[in-house]
């Protein structure tokens, strides 16, 4: 078929947007495939041919707006939380080296099968392990569309099951030089080893590089979404391309499915959004793309694709940008990951998000999970937002998780049904060969934190001979037979070596997914730790986290709040979302300095759940503390004397005294008064021969002007 193409811009509104205070012009681009084909069963296929010696494919960095460092980074969870509440199941190796780096290992999962690729090859498995067809080289699956696509084996494969129409994808590029394009396969059946319909786009002078996809199922404007990072000549960084295919015609084989795509100039390193369970988004919902803008926020895109009148679509930039704790790009975005026994270390790949941007539709909220790699471990968000097309989506949590020394990296994240959230990585260290590990939590769990740590397989070599690629990306899948058992593959190395790299694939499961586990709720406070000056409030906001339905008010109360302070809540009691959370701000007045560790507790008549809050107050500049006996007695006709004494805290000061709570015919004075800072006062108390006899509660007063304090003296006439 011949190649149609057509470029516009946008209408005037839409024609520029705003990032980082300079504009950023939108192209958009409709493209039909240059040639299709549909395969044999793949069985039937013959391999194509294999690569001679070794090659590392390149890497295209994107520039950065972002900067490297963005500050410390206070969400990161130095400690494992409690024993994960999960269990491993499968583990085999998946698809190995085969002369390229690196790997690009992705994975997806259907009702019985492993569809596992690397760069240049694929393998499909059954949930034992078993082999049923491959290692077959990617090229052979294009051999009817010929050009790049049946000749080069390009790398940066992405293979997806489209559960809700029991389909299989596979992608790759067509070629690392011009022409360039992007192959794509459909498969006709729910059979992975059957025939497919085949495709190929041309991008012309452009390469598309690091390509991933995203399922988007919605009912008019379904699409399979599709990001790249664009390079003029393959060179020169030409902008980020958000991408939508025509799902409804591919699957049924049409030869012709639009591909929409709008061009983001100077802009790059987006996620698709990808739909994991049954539930599809609503009807109408656009797809989102997502990307750190900074090193303290987040961008989303929308696009709305009209394949009828592809000239209407739209993409729209959610705003404003999502704020999110600072963070530092793992080695710059570059070359510093240690391993056993050799100096040879390893690329971060951290200047980007890392596949996927996994979507759920929980009814009552939209979730997007995802991570990438900072200094201290890998960062990894969950967002959410309400039910419907046009709810936005804000930052629910945030981590980074660095329980240990040990180097963490090259993450995927993903959500079961009942919204336990996994997080698989790779981990090395100087005492540490690679290894393919997960971590995870429920959410019953605190807000902001992971679980303990569990292996899939701990690595016995180390990448050495200047090989510094890793992975490029790793895949965590949910298996659509339960929506419960996550799948996870990964690189790793049973030798020192270079170009003789592994894979991984193994499964695990959280023990409370599946099963019909008790409503119940969680309290946090964010922050856990806060710091302020003597006279201001501390703040912290308490958070009341539903699992499993739990929908009941719950009281909030601080109660070893101390009795000279007073703790409030903006709101209480508070009612969560059911499956969501509810929160109110916590205030504290009048505390003394020091430290204090205070529990937050949340009950809702029959339940009790706590959290922690350490307040440290420090003392403000030129301030004083006041003290006293406890009390003093005067006879009728007489006088008796104590001393106040006045302490410094910072700079020293004049503080005027004073006395309340007198009875009649009672008076007092002090000498000197007013006293310094850093000094006493003596008080005399006199009585007359017609004061009542009797015990009297006095508060004696200091004041500087900046700071106010006082004492309690007993007095007792007789």
């Amino acid at each position: 078929m011949q190649s149609k193409q057509i470029t516009s811009l946008l209408f005037a509104a839409a024609a520029s947007v705003w990032m980082a205070g300079a504009a950023r012009a939108q192209t958009l681009t409709v493209t039909y495939p240059s040639a299709t084909a549909v395969t044999p069963p793949l069985s039937q296929l013959p391999d194509g041919p294999r690569p001679q010696g070794n090659t590392e494919h390149m890497h295209h960095p994107v520039p950065s707006h972002a900067g490297k460092g963005g500050g410390q980074d206070t969400a990161v969870q130095g400690s494992a939380g409690a024993l994960i509440a999960a269990t491993g199941g499968t583990s085999f190796d998946g698809p190995g080296a085969n002369g390229y780096a690196p790997s690009d290992n992705n994975m997806a999962v259907g009702p019985n099968h492993i569809f596992a690729a690397v760069n240049s090859v694929y393998q499909i498995f059954n949930k034992t392990g078993g082999s049923l067809l491959g290692p077959k080289t990617l090229s052979s699956l294009w051999t009817g569309v010929g050009g790049g696509c049946a000749s080069a084996n390009a790398g940066d494969v992405v293979v997806q099951y489209d559960k809700l129409a029991d389909r299989w994808i596979l992608t790759q590029l067509s070629s690392l030089s011009s022409p360039y394009g992007e192959c794509i396969a459909v498969s006709k059946t729910s059979d992975p080893t059957g025939a497919y319909n085949v495709y190929y786009y041309t991008f012309n002078s452009n390469l598309p590089d690091y390509p991933k996809f995203g399922v988007w199922p919605t009912a008019t404007n379904g699409a399979y979404l599709a990001t790249y990072n664009q390079f003029a000549n393959g060179s020169s960084f030409a902008g980020a391309a958000l991408c939508a295919y025509d799902r409804t015609k591919m699957l049924a084989g049409n030869a012709s499915p639009g591909q929409i795509c709008f061009t983001l100039a100077n802009d790059g390193n987006y996620l698709p959004a990808d739909l994991d369970g049954s539930t599809p988004p609503a009807d109408g919902t656009p797809g989102s793309f997502l990307t750190y803008e900074t090193l303290s926020s987040l961008r989303i895109w929308q696009l709305t694709p009209n394949f009828a009148t592809p000239a209407s679509s739209t993409l729209t930039q959610a705003t404003p940008d999502l704020a999110v704790t600072a963070f530092t790009e793992l080695c710059g975005g570059g070359t510093c990951v240690p391993q056993s026994g050799t100096s040879n270390q390893l690329d971060s790949l951290a200047d980007r998000p890392m596949y996927r941007l996994a979507y759920r539709n929980f009814g009552d909220h939209q979730a997007l999970v995802f991570n990438h790699s900072v200094t201290a471990g890998p960062r990894w968000y969950e967002l959410r937002a309400g039910s419907g097309a046009a709810a936005a989506f804000s930052v629910y949590q945030q981590g980074t998780f660095a329980p240990d020394a040990t180097y963490r990296w090259m993450g995927s994240a993903a959500m079961d049904q009942a919204g336990d959230l996994a997080l698989g990585y790779s981990a090395s260290s100087g005492s540490v060969h690679p290894a393919v590990r997960y971590s995870g939590r429920v959410p019953g769990d605190p807000l902001n934190t992971l679980e303990s740590e569990l292996s899939i397989i701990e690595g016995t070599g180390s990448q050495t001979n200047g090989l510094h690629r890793w992975g490029d990306y790793s895949s965590l899948r949910i298996d659509p037979s339960d929506d419960c058992t996550f799948w996870y593959i990964n690189e790793y190395l049973k030798a020192d070596g270079a170009f003789n790299w592994s894979t991984r694939v193994g499964s695990f499961k959280f023990t409370g997914c599946g099963t019909a586990a008790s409503p119940d709720f969680s309290v946090s406070a964010n922050p856990s730790q806060v710091s302020v000056t003597q006279g201001n409030a501390a703040s912290s906001t308490i958070t009341v986290a539903s699992s499993a339905g739990y929908s009941k008010a719950v009281t909030l109360s601080v109660p070893n709040c101390p009795s000279s302070a007073l703790c409030s809540f903006a709101s209480n009691p508070v009612t969560p979302l059911a499956n969501g959370s509810g929160t109110s701000a916590l205030s504290i007045t009048g505390l003394r300095p020091g430290t204090y560790s205070l529990t937050i507790q949340g009950n809702d008549g029959t339940v009790t759940r706590t959290t922690s809050l350490s307040v440290t107050v420090n003392a403000a500049a030129g301030d004083f503390s006041i003290a006293a006996p406890a009390s003093v007695t005067v006879n009728r006709r007489s006088s008796n004397s104590v001393t106040v004494t006045l302490t410094a805290i910072g700079a020293n000061s004049s503080v005027n005294l004073s006395i309340s709570g007198l009875p009649s015919r009672v008076s007092a004075a002090f000498a000197p008064n007013p006293a310094t800072a850093t000094g006493s006062s003596t008080l005399t108390i006199s009585a007359t021969k017609n004061a009542a006899p009797g015990t009297y509660s006095l508060t004696i007063t200091g004041s500087n002007g900046s700071a106010t304090h006082t004492a309690p003296l007993s007095l007792t006439i007789q």
